[in-house]
């Protein structure tokens, strides 16, 4: 399924995006996020450390490092939703599961 997605890789807007969110990761809005410790996507309660920042639109995608943009959550969803955005997702969700006979 990761063929469907066409991505075109700004290198330098990557590296611009995440030292902003590095920034903004210090700042107490986004402290008191991972204090809360709270997964965004899977709603699950994590301590902060095993917490992450991640961009709703992937930088890769053109997102930017704003507070619209940035959600706190665990590893395994992070890395679960890679550069999708979480319609797609949930798309790929649906489209794995195994249909269910009636």
């Amino acid at each position: 399924m990761d063929d469907w997605v066409e991505i075109s890789r700004d290198e330098r807007h990557i590296r611009r995006e995440r030292a902003k969110a590095r920034e903004l990761r210090k700042t107490p809005y986004y402290r008191n996020l991972f204090r809360k410790g709270i997964c965004h996507y899977c709603g699950k309660k994590f301590p902060p450390e095993e917490l992450t920042l991640d961009h709703i639109v992937p930088v890769a995608r053109g997102g930017r490092s704003t507070k619209g943009n940035l959600v706190v959550c665990c590893r395994s969803c992070n890395q679960e939703k890679k550069f999708l955005t979480p319609a797609e997702l949930l798309l790929r969700r649906l489209s794995e599961e195994p249909e269910s006979e009636s």
